[in-house]
C-alpha cells in the first residue's frame, strides 16, 4: 500500500515542496531513496521506538521511503512525523482521508512526542503556496507558522495527537495569535541613550546613522563610552515593517536561533560577535551552509568591538556584504543566497594601549606599533564605512552631573520622521528603504548640491584624498542630514557636516 505525505526542504531561506512517498510490500528491510542524509536515514531508530510505545508497530514487511524530487539532498530531522504517519497509513494502521490536504514537519522522539525544527516559517509559507489547507507543526513551532495569514496551523505536541486530528480534522481547531497587539513592548527592554553622560557629539552622527542607515566606526581610549553608545542604537531604530521582519525572521529560523514559542520578530537584530570569530562563521557557509553573523543581523545592526583584534581575513569578508546587501556561499553542485542588509558599527582603540592622541595619558606605542596596529584595517574596508566618530574622555562635571541626557524615545521619533521621509521617496523603487541603499542613479536624483556645495565637496575631497566611494557616501549622509532637518534640498551645511564624518580616512590619520 502506498501513502503520500507533504512536507518541504530548506535551501538558503527559501523551502521547496517535497512528498514522502512510503510504500509496504511482502518482503524484509526498509530502503530510502531520494538523497537522504545521515540524520534521515537514523529517522528509523527513533521511529520504530515511538510506535512501538503508542500502540502501533513498525510493519516487517519491505518498506520504501522516497524523497521526491530525488535528486535534491534532504537534510536533518523535520521528515520524522511525516515518515511515521506515511508509515502508519501505508499500513493500513490508520485512516487519514484528509492527509493530502496538509504539510507535516517535526522531529520524533523515542515516547512519540513531537520536537521544534528548523525553518518552519519558510515551510508556512511554501504550504501557502502550495494551496494546502493548512501545516501541522510541532507545539513550539505554532507562533513562528502562524505568522503566514491565510494558512491553517494545527500545532501538536504528540504523535497520538497528529494521528487523531488526521482521522478527524474537526476535533482541533488551528492555531492563532495577533502580532498586532504585541506592537512595541520589547522596545521598553533596551538600554537608553539618556544614561550616556556628554558625548553629545557621538550621538548626533549615531542619530545621522539610525537615520539613513549607515554604517558607522568609533574610535576613541578605553572607558571612552564606545560600547555603551553602540548598544543603544537599537533604541532608536524604527520598527520593522512586516516585510523586514519576516525577512529577519526566516534566517533565525532557518539557523535555529529563533528560540520556542517565537513567531515573528519585533526588535531589530543586534549581534555582537567575538573578535575570535572565523569567517565562515562572520559570513555563513559550512558543509550543509548555514547563515553566518552578517545575515543574523539582516535588517538589525552587526556590531564589532575592538575592530582590529578580528583577523584580517575575517574583516575582509565584510567588503562584498557591506556593498551588494547579500552573501552567495557556492559549492560544487549549488549555491546559495543569504539576505545581509545590515547597519554595521564597529569600535576601536586608536593604538594598542589606547591613549593615542588623549588629552590627559601619555601613549606608551612606538610609532611603528601605532602603524602596524592600525594597518590591520584595510582601506577599502574603511571606505565602506559612512560616518567616521572620534570619541573622546568625558570630563569628570559631565559624568557627575546627576541630569540624565536625552532620551531614546525622543531622538528615535526624529529618526522614525526622516525614515518617513525616505520611505515615501522611495516608494517607486521597493528594494530600498533608506538613504544608504541609494544606487548611483537614484544618487544623482536625490542628492543634488549647488556650486557652493561642490566647491566644498572638491576642496574636502582633494585635501583628504577622498575616494569616488567615498564622495557618494557623503552624498548619502548629507540627504540623511538635510532629512533629519526637514529640507528637500542638501544645504551646505548639511554638505560639511557630512565631509566632517569622514576625519579617519587612512590618509588623515597621520600615520600612513
Amino acid at each position: 500500500m502506498l501513502a503520500k505525505i507533504n512536507s518541504c526542504a530548506i535551501h538558503g531561506i527559501d523551502a521547496y515542496s517535497v512528498t514522502v512517498e512510503v510504500d509496504v510490500t511482502p518482503g524484509m528491510h526498509t530502503y530510502m531513496a531520494g538523497l537522504p542524509d545521515n540524520a534521515v536515514k537514523e529517522s528509523r531508530s527513533r521511529i520504530e521506538p515511538a510506535l512501538n510505545n503508542n500502540g502501533y508497530y513498525y510493519p516487517g514487511k519491505k518498506i520504501t521511503i522516497n524523497f521526491a524530487p530525488a535528486d535534491i539532498k534532504k537534510e536533518g530531522s523535520s521528515y520524522d512525523l511525516a515518515i511515521i504517519v506515511g508509515i502508519l497509513a501505508a499500513s493500513g494502521q490508520i485512516s487519514c482521508p484528509s492527509l493530502s490536504q496538509y504539510m507535516l514537519l517535526g522531529e520524533i522522539s523515542l515516547d512519540g512526542s513531537i520536537s521544534p525544527v528548523r525553518g518552519v516559517l519558510s515551510a508556512a509559507i511554501q504550504a501557502q503556496k502550495n494551496g494546502l489547507s493548512g501545516i501541522i507543526v510541532p507545539s513550539d513551532n505554532a507562533q513562528e507558522a502562524s505568522v503566514v495569514k491565510g494558512l491553517c496551523v494545527y500545532a501538536f505536541r504528540h504523535l497520538t495527537q497528529v494521528v487523531s486530528f488526521l482521522g478527524d480534522p474537526a476535533i482541533a481547531k488551528p492555531f492563532s495569535v495577533d502580532y498586532d497587539a504585541v506592537a512595541d513592548t520589547q522596545m521598553d527592554n533596551l538600554p537608553d541613550f539618556r544614561d550616556v553622560k556628554g558625548q553629545e557629539n557621538v550621538k548626533r552622527a549615531l542619530e545621522i546613522a539610525a537615520a539613513g542607515g549607515h554604517n558607522a566606526i568609533m574610535i576613541g581610549p578605553p572607558g571612552s563610552g564606545k560600547t555603551m553608545l553602540a548598544k543603544r542604537i537599537s533604541s532608536i531604530l524604527p520598527n520593522m515593517s512586516l516585510q523586514e521582519a519576516l525577512e529577519a525572521t526566516r534566517i533565525h529560523s532557518v539557523a535555529g536561533k529563533l528560540g520556542p514559542n517565537i513567531g515573528l520578530l519585533q526588535q531589530r537584530p543586534f549581534r555582537s560577535p567575538h573578535h575570535t570569530i572565523s569567517d565562515v562563521a562572520l559570513v555563513g557557509g559550512g558543509t550543509f551552509p548555514q547563515p553566518g553573523e552578517i545575515s543574523l543581523a539582516h535588517n538589525g545592526v552587526l556590531f564589532l568591538d575592538e575592530l582590529p583584534e578580528f583577523k584580517r581575513a575575517v574583516l575582509e569578508v565584510l567588503r562584498q556584504p557591506i556593498e551588494d546587501r547579500v552573501v552567495t556561499i557556492s559549492r560544487a553542485k549549488f549555491s546559495v543566497d543569504y539576505p545581509a542588509s545590515i547597519m554595521l558599527i564597529a569600535a576601536m582603540n586608536p593604538c594598542p594601549c589606547g591613549y593615542y592622541n588623549h588629552p590627559e595619558k601619555e601613549c606608551s606605542c612606538g610609532h611603528g606599533n601605532i602603524r602596524r596596529y592600525l594597518s590591520r584595517i584595510s582601506g577599502p574596508l574603511l571606505d565602506r564605512i559612512d560616518i567616521h566618530i572620534e570619541v573622546t574622555p568625558v570630563a569628570f562635571n559631565s559624568l557627575a552631573d546627576k541630569r540624565f541626557g536625552e532620551s531614546s524615545s525622543e531622538i528615535r521619533k526624529r529618526v522614525v520622521k526622516a525614515r518617513g521621509l525616505q520611505i515615501t521617496r522611495f516608494e517607486d523603487n521597493p528594494n530600498i528603504s533608506c538613504n544608504a541603499q541609494l544606487s548611483p542613479s537614484l544618487l544623482k536624483k536625490y542628492c543634488n548640491i549647488d556650486s557652493t556645495g561642490e566647491t566644498l565637496l572638491k576642496n574636502a575631497m582633494e585635501k583628504l584624498n577622498l575616494s569616488a566611494r567615498a564622495y557618494d557616501r557623503i552624498l548619502r549622509v548629507a540627504r540623511t542630514v538635510a532629512d533629519l532637518e526637514n529640507s528637500e534640498s542638501i544645504q551646505t551645511l548639511h554638505l560639511a557636516e557630512a565631509i566632517q564624518y569622514r576625519s579617519l580616512d587612512r590618509e588623515s590619520w597621520g600615520l600612513m
